[in-house]
């Protein structure tokens, strides 16, 4: 057979081993052609897939479906996933001014646009003066974290100037606002007014000559004075010893430090004062003495050397005139001590250059002349009686417009002197107005002036809508946030510094005393301690023209009547807990000599319930026995400062509102949680040393009245344990507490 042959019978004839050849594949089935209104993505399935919600495929075998008018994707957005929208505007926003700085708060908007990714952006406009429109805030305004695409529902913006209206415009975006060319962005508007502040740090201090005992240093204004500079305060010491230094003060720019050690290097920082309190000091500047006398200096000794030569004979001159004078006379004038030639006498009072310090008006003379000196008399027919808003110990309380020549129209509070008064009524009267008078800051009351020229005689002050801090809080309860409520402390704080800084003790740091304007700007009010400030028999200590207020007085105040500046952040603590706790009374129903026996035996207030644990903390350091231990003022405002700049160290709570807490707490057993978790009532009463009471707490049916469950009941209890002490003292029990 040929090779063709073979070839042939085995293609025709194959072996049973040989392979058979596949049989092509059959073809594709056509792909059906999407209908409207679905879409078929090739990256995802063969299938038809229904278009998300807003939107729509506008012809068949579409691959995609386009967004509906007002709707929008972007490149990232999966195919499947819906059309979406910019948000609406942030919701609830509110503003709170801390002097210079604002801090702005508000709540997500209603509707998110159908997206995860909302973020805000703060636009800061500051306002013209004169209806000029307004200007962009400036690159010195500072937005703690950041002013744009913020992820938080809350910012700070500092470094504002003061006593100016800004404007700050809140918008939420996401993700397809930048598509919306034709959606008008929608805002949410604040306007506020910053307050008065104290100026910022000195940036830099320049030494200028030289001696062996004394360095010439100069400085520049502070780059945000906002106000007056009334004087700078200049701090030293030598290098390594910073536990003991001076301070000196100064009106100018200016100083020579004399005084100091040759060849020695010395720390400097200077800080400036206007109405409002101190700056921050500045960064620390070393500078040395010279180690040698220059020649100016050697001629100055020369100079001393000649003088006192001279001094000298003519001391020997004058001794031996006093001898031959005092064998005439017998007697001679003593010579003024040079060094009280440098201090300035007014009125009795030692004042040193530039330094400003609270003045008792009792040590005057003639108390009118202090009312003459502190205060401004206004014309009786620039005021206008409108409406009586209260009544005080000398007469009623009005309000009114106060129109003075050159200047706008303003609200005021007027305090009048009822008819038939002693001269001792008029002076008592006018003496809040003589210390109110001395005080220039945004968080004290201020005086407008007193009317004491005709009848009735009147104390003007700023008009304060919302009244007293306590009865505001109740009427409001938990309608703040705690931001909100940590503001109002911090500017009780600031006027109780600046306060201390001037010398002055207000004995009577409550919450009635404290009043709220229209801004939620708390003041200190109150200087006069010229009416009974409790009507308890038992606040059986008494101070000039009134009683202690001993549920508001450290210990040693009521014990030796040592009032200080510490006494008054022990009040501070108290006040803390009242606004905290909504405007309670402290200690509730529990009588002035039980709560100065439960503090003299280290129980404290117990946290109010969803209290910060910071705030509680800082309270219970203003409740230290010692009061060296307490903090001061200014170490309080840095500390709330700090809160506010960081609201998230606000969250954690010493006391929620689902957990039990007890009446009183152990002071040196405190750790930030005053919370006594389930207890029993025999434990409970342990716990606040009334274990002794158990049994008739048990047996007497009070617990029935009271509940089972604490939670909620201190005041309840507190009730039915004097309940309890009336019973035994009626049927002649006799139980020590």
């Amino acid at each position: 057979m040929t090779p063709f042959s073979l070839l042939s019978s085995s293609l025709l004839h194959p072996t049973p081993n040989s392979p058979r050849p596949l049989p092509p594949p059959p073809p594709p089935p056509p792909l059906s052609v999407c209908k409207l209104g679905f879409y078929r993505s090739l990256l995802e399935s063969a299938s038809c897939s229904k278009c998300p919600p807003h939107s729509v495929a506008r012809q068949p075998g579409a691959t995609a479906c386009s967004c509906e008018d007002g709707f929008y994707k972007i490149d990232s957005d999966p195919p499947n996933m819906a059309c979406t929208r910019p948000p609406s505007p942030p919701r609830n926003a509110i503003s709170n001014v801390n002097e210079t700085s604002v801090f702005l708060e508000w709540s997500a908007p209603t509707e998110a646009g159908g997206r995860k990714d909302v973020r805000y952006n703060i636009l800061c406009q500051r306002v013209l003066p004169e209806g000029r429109g307004s200007e962009e805030c400036g690159a010195n305004v500072r937005f703690l974290p950041r002013g744009l695409g913020l992820s938080n529902t809350s910012v700070m913006v500092a470094d504002l100037q003061s006593h100016t209206n800004y404007s700050f415009l809140l918008e939420a975006v996401n993700g397809v606002s930048e598509l919306a060319k034709d959606h008008a962005k929608q805002y949410v508007s604040l306007n506020v007014t910053t307050n008065q502040a104290a100026p910022s740090p000195v940036s830099v201090i320049r030494k200028g000559h030289t001696e062996k005992s004394s360095i010439a240093l100069s400085w520049a204004e502070p780059d945000r004075p906002n106000g007056i500079i009334l004087e700078y305060e200049i701090k030293y010491f030598e290098k390594e010893q910073d536990s003991s230094y001076t301070i000196i003060k100064s009106k100018e720019t200016e100083m020579v430090v004399d005084g100091l050690k040759p060849s020695s290097v010395y720390i400097f920082q200077v800080r400036a004062r206007t109405s409002a309190g101190y700056g921050a000091f500045s960064r620390r500047f070393e500078f040395q003495t010279s180690p040698y006398l220059t020649a100016t200096s050697e001629r100055a000794q020369a100079s001393i050397i000649a003088v006192a030569i001279t001094l000298a004979l003519v001391l020997l001159a004058v001794v031996a005139g006093f001898l031959l004078s005092g064998r005439r006379c017998g007697y001679s004038k003593a010579k003024q001590d040079p060094e009280e030639e440098k201090m300035h006498f007014h009125n009795g009072h030692i004042k040193f250059p530039g330094v400003r310090t609270y003045i008792d008006p009792l040590t005057y003379e003639d108390p009118n002349q202090a009312v003459h000196e502190f205060t401004q008399e206004i014309d009786v027919s620039f005021i206008s009686i409108e409406r009586i808003i209260g009544a005080g110990e000398f007469g009623e309380v009005c309000s009114g417009p106060l129109r003075l020549p050159g200047k706008r129209e303003i609200q005021v509070a007027i305090k009048t002197l009822k008819a038939g008064y002693t001269e001792q009524q008029r002076r008592d009267f006018l003496w809040e107005a003589s210390i109110m008078g001395q005080f220039n800051h945004p968080n004290i009351i201020r005086l407008e002036g007193v009317v004491t020229k005709s009848k009735p005689v009147m104390i003007i002050t700023e008009y304060m809508e919302n009244g007293s801090l306590d009865t505001f809080l109740k009427k409001n309860d938990s309608q703040f946030t705690v931001i909100q409520l940590v503001g109002m402390l911090r500017g009780i704080a600031s006027g109780m510094r600046y306060l201390s800084d001037m010398g002055y003790v207000h004995r009577d740091l409550a919450a009635r005393n404290i009043l709220v304007n229209s801004n939620l700007v708390s003041k200190v009010s109150d200087f006069g301690l010229s009416r009974v400030l409790e009507d308890d028999p038992e606040a059986a200590y008494t101070t000039r023209g009134g009683k202690i207020p001993i549920r508001w007085t450290a210990p040693e105040a009521i014990a030796y009547r040592k009032f200080t500046s510490a006494s008054d952040v022990w009040s501070y603590g108290v006040v803390m807990w009242e606004v905290m706790s909504y405007g309670e009374r402290p200690y509730w129903e529990m009588s002035n000599q039980d709560v100065i026996k439960a503090i003299e035996e280290s129980y404290r207030l117990p946290g109010p319930m969803d209290c910060p644990e910071a705030l509680y903390h800082l309270m219970m350091d203003c409740w230290q026995r010692d009061r060296s231990s307490r903090p001061k003022f200014d170490e309080i405002v840095c500390l709330l400062d700090k809160l506010i700049r960081n609201p998230s160290s606000l969250k954690k709570l010493v006391n929620s509102s689902h957990r039990v807490s007890n009446l009183l707490v152990e002071h040196a057993n405190v750790q930030g949680d005053c919370s006594a978790g389930s207890q029993t009532v025999g434990e409970w009463l342990d716990s606040i040393k009334m274990g002794r009471y158990t049994e008739l707490f048990m047996g007497g049916g009070t617990l029935r009245r009271v509940g089972v469950n604490l939670a909620g009941h201190q005041k309840k209890i507190i009730t039915s344990i004097q309940e309890m002490r009336v019973h035994m003292n009626s049927t002649s029990s006799t139980v020590n507490m």
